[in-house]
């Protein structure tokens, strides 16, 4: 019998571990496909296009939401080698799959389209690679474009990066030009993985995914010693052990294998059906004379946008609450706690990065899951110090603290804009007029320029973009980072129905800001609730003071109707009664506002992910 023991595991000196990052549609996924095809691992009868993209939200939007991992033989001057292949998101809201897929690697494809060159979030990728210290391969895509410019892009890539512009690769991802010089590039260039075969075992875990049949499958990066099947493994931050049922390599389909050895990426399967098992960025060691120091995790992500996730049907509560836990297992950025509102019921207030992120998660929910549901507009967390020095954090303006305030801090972030030279004037216009404070102008060539803001987290997450964008003609791109906090003059505005405060519409917004939110809700408002039986006010207020009203028209009732001429005392006397009595209707009636109104009101825009593609 063949002890696990006696398995040879692929020397690190023969495997090398990369990713490909770029801007969105600069061909990552496409590029990706040409290497399946010349290494080999998929035949062409089964292959399609952006084949590591294995969602159908992925397939049908064009985009990358999931890293993936994919094994890769390759052979370079007769020797044999094991490529790792990662293929990242490209957009600003799913930089956290990225810094995961860099945890995992020594080297990164830094990916260039030579028809646009380098755009804002190939700029934040590439500082993301270079904090890890992986060596950077530049390489130009798209060459076969009749609008490429390689040479001019090639110059800008070498300045940025620090390389000759005869090392920036030239490949078409489309036609497969250039991939195979690519690949021996890659194996020249990057690094093997260093660590030691002799030591107790240790691997980081970067990803794991939900499968109904077999529980938790979760990706792993060996960095110490092996990992085996049959064996029982422990996990270090809960301290939970579990018999290993299966280990494996994705190549690019889940193979199993007899154990992974140093720099190995593949696969473990435990039969866990728990997904809070499985915590991404914790070390795997073995039960039986395990490493007691664990490996660096990684950085907690920080929501950035907070919305109410509320199912249509408040029967599907728990159905909700179960998907969550689950998607919550393919992505660790996701955070989210029980909420109740008046107006829409149970529900959750969940945790984003962007608003993209937003709009993808509800689709996951409500394609995988098989719910309707309503996310209500998006909005940050504030910080708010109240007069006698106590802190609250306020992440929902029903929350908002009812007694004096001293000070209140919102979020900012860094803004990057790349943009041609010709559009500075109007960017900076846009960014003044969303509170921006500009923090330094760098020409990456004669005709483009990098714009640097702080601007307040709350002014971008919403229409920013699309602005952008308009008055660019679309040729600028966008990035953004979180920078800490800041004070700023916000108040909570109130819409009132009848006098009464309605919760769920009210907001909080910048002081200059407030009255325009006031009067567009009124006004929206008195559109979609329906008339009632007596004269409803729609007020906005910031605390006693009303900022805005529009008036809601009574249903009157024709009691002239059965009045065939006669004395106009009689008709007099009607039309008195009927007042008196819509008078003291209004003291006691409330106003009955229709689930759509809501609906409509608080709604995010379903299109808003369209939107902010980027």
């Amino acid at each position: 019998m063949t002890t696990y023991a006696d398995r040879t595991f692929t020397p690190p000196e023969r495997i090398r571990n990369f990713c490909i990052i770029a801007h969105i549609d600069h061909g990552k996924s496409t590029l990706a496909d040409r290497m399946l095809q010349l290494t080999g691992v998929v035949e062409e009868r089964a292959m399609r296009a952006q084949y590591l993209d294995r969602m159908d939200i992925e397939r049908e939007r064009g985009i990358t939401i999931k890293a993936q991992n994919v094994r890769l033989p390759w052979q370079l001057d007769g020797t044999d080698h094991v490529l790792h292949l990662i293929d990242t998101p490209g957009h600003v809201d799913f930089t956290y799959e990225v810094s995961r897929a860099l945890e995992a690697c020594e080297g990164a494809i830094l990916l260039v389209d030579a028809a646009q060159g380098i755009e804002a979030q190939t700029l934040a990728n590439l500082y993301l690679a270079l904090e890890k210290d992986l060596t950077i391969v530049p390489v130009l895509n798209k060459i076969d474009l009749p609008a490429a410019d390689p040479d001019r892009y090639a110059a800008e890539i070498a300045h940025i990066v620090g390389c000759d512009a005869s090392d920036v690769l030239r490949v078409s991802a489309k036609t497969g030009v250039g991939v195979r010089e690519l690949l021996d590039e890659v194996v020249r260039q990057v690094p093997p993985p260093v660590g030691d075969a002799d030591a107790p075992a240790r691997a980081m875990i970067f990803d794991s995914v939900y499968d109904t049949y077999r529980g938790v499958v979760t990706y792993i990066r060996v960095v110490d010693g092996k990992i085996t099947p049959r064996e029982r493994i422990r996990m270090m931050s809960t301290g939970a052990t579990h018999e290993l049922l299966e280990v494996g390599i994705v190549s690019p389909e889940p193979k199993p294998s007899d154990g992974l050895g140093v720099g190995e990426v593949g696969y473990l399967i435990t039969g866990v059906k728990d997904v809070r098992q499985s915590k991404v960025g914790d070390t795997v060691t073995s039960q039986r004379h395990g490493a007691t120091e664990p490996l660096t995790g990684y950085r907690e992500p920080r929501p950035m946008v907070y919305s109410g996730l509320y199912p249509v049907d408040g029967s599907q509560y728990p159905d909700l609450r179960e998907a969550l836990d689950k998607l919550q297992l393919n992505d660790a950025a996701l955070t989210y706690e029980p909420e109740t509102s008046a107006a829409l019921g149970f529900g959750f207030r969940c945790g984003f990065l962007g608003l993209l992120h937003l709009e993808i998660t509800r689709d996951r929910l409500e394609r995988e899951a098989g719910l309707d549901l309503i996310s209500t507009a998006p909005n940050v967390v504030y910080r708010v110090v109240r007069d006698d020095g106590a802190e609250q954090f306020v992440t929902n303006p029903s929350d908002w603290p009812t007694g004096r305030v001293a000070q209140i801090f919102e979020p900012v972030v860094k803004v990057t804009v790349l943009a041609p030279s010709e559009f500075v004037g109007t960017i900076m216009e846009l960014c003044q007029n969303r509170r921006g404070q500009l923090g330094g102008m760098d020409y990456l060539s004669e005709t483009r320029v990098e714009l640097r803001y702080t601007m307040p987290l709350a002014e971008i997450i919403f229409d920013f973009f699309d602005a952008l964008k308009s008055r660019t003609r679309g040729y600028a791109s966008l990035d953004y980072e979180e920078a800490g906090e800041q004070e700023s003059d916000l108040v909570k505005v109130d819409i009132m129905l009848q006098g009464e405060p309605v919760d769920a519409f009210s907001a909080i917004r910048h002081k200059d800001d407030a009255y325009s939110y006031g009067t567009s809700m009124a006004t929206k408002l008195r559109e979609l609730i329906p008339r009632q039986q007596f004269e409803v006010p729609i007020q906005a207020a910031i605390g006693s003071r009303i900022i805005a009203r529009e008036n809601i028209r009574a249903i009157r009732k024709d009691v002239l109707a059965k009045c065939y001429g006669g004395d106009i005392t009689r008709k007099r006397k009607l039309l008195e009664k009927q007042k008196e009595g819509k008078k003291r209707m209004k003291t006691i009636g409330r106003v009955e506002v229709p689930q759509e109104a809501f609906v409509a009101a608080l709604s995010t825009d379903s299109s808003a992910a369209e939107k902010t593609k980027k």
